[in-house]
């Protein structure tokens, strides 16, 4: 009976977490495509200034990381805040280049170009490394890259492409692999630290994270007299309804990372991936279904493309990790 209720009470936590990660995320996928694409107020502007988002997110995930430290953290000899400043860069013009690239193409079209971000990995492998991938892994690439390129080779429709300032998809696309060479180096990075000081938890990580971030992008948006930021301030209070949102895009990011962490602590990064993969592919749909600008059939070929390789991926990664344990026991 007690095995049984541990059991029962692990599938919860897990509910709790699928629920946690997809409703904060999705939500900020909409509030994000919003933001890039909706005019405000009478005279129909447009909030041209998308990476204010990151200065945004980065003061309010560090506020956020320094109260949940300060109320549930009880460990020390954790990393030195001075470690983060690299991966603070590329984690700053990472996400940047990515929310940049909304004003060249479609949020799905983004969601999708963001899901291949084992293309970059395997490149830099094999070119600086000389590493070498089976051909299972060479089938995820192709899956991913395949249904990518056709969707970016499919025409847009034109109530897409009005909605968006400067339609000009090989920039857009271009961003967003940017957005993820950067985030591999960022990701490598935090691996080394938390290598080095292994007493470091995920609060301090989000702490260090966001702290380099607030002061990078601070400096961006307000180290000259009419910077990005003065004006993104000013739009906000001309239209009060774009300070709301930018709110609720950041709250939706602190929240779905307290899910995250909340998941790879209890079920392992295997189960947090298969969880975020499955999301991107419901905020395409829901992306959708709310902009009135269906896919059509040869884009949803592509999309159907791309997560069969992104699930064959997660198989691969779920079967190692079944024969790594079995040799555990054998041991």
């Amino acid at each position: 009976m007690e095995a049984h209720g541990a059991g029962l009470s692990r599938v919860l936590v897990l509910a709790f977490c699928v629920a946690g990660i997809w409703s904060a995320y999705i939500y900020q996928g909409v509030l994000q495509e919003t933001l890039s694409t909706k005019r405000f107020g009478p005279d129909g502007k447009r909030f041209e200034h998308l990476s204010f988002l990151n200065l945004a997110q980065n003061v309010v995930c560090l506020v956020w990381s320094y109260i949940m430290i300060k109320m549930w953290s009880r460990s020390s000899g954790g990393a030195p805040w001075w470690t983060y400043w690299s991966a603070g860069i590329t984690n700053t013009i990472g996400p940047a280049m990515g929310i940049e690239a909304l004003k060249y193409i479609s949020y799905p079209a983004q969601v999708l170009a963001k899901s291949s971000k084992m293309i970059p990995v395997m490149l830099m492998g094999t070119l600086v490394y000389g590493i070498r991938y089976t051909i299972p892994e060479y089938i995820c690439t192709f899956l991913v890259a395949g249904g990518v390129s056709m969707f970016a080779l499919l025409k847009t429709s034109s109530k897409t492409i009005s909605k968006l300032a400067h339609p000009n998809a090989p920039l857009g696309y271009g961003l967003c692999f940017l957005n993820l060479t950067f985030d591999g180096f960022t990701n490598a990075t935090q691996d080394s630290i938390k290598a080095r000081y292994p007493k470091t938890s995920a609060w301090d990580i989000m702490l260090g994270m966001n702290l380099w971030g607030t002061i990078y992008n601070l400096i961006y948006m307000f180290g000259w007299p009419h910077g990005i930021g003065y004006e993104a301030i000013n739009f906000s209070k001309q239209h009060p309804e774009v300070a709301w949102d930018i709110f609720l895009y950041c709250l939706c990011g602190a929240v779905g990372q307290n899910f995250i962490f909340l998941t790879i602590s209890r079920f392992g990064s295997l189960a947090n991936t298969t969880i975020t993969t499955t999301r991107k592919f419901v905020s395409i749909v829901i992306s959708s279904l709310l902009s009135g600008n269906p896919l059509s059939t040869k884009q949803w070929g592509c999309v159907a493309m791309v997560f069969s390789g992104l699930s064959y991926q997660i198989y691969l990664k779920w079967r190692k990790l079944q024969r790594m344990q079995k040799k555990r026991k054998s041991m």
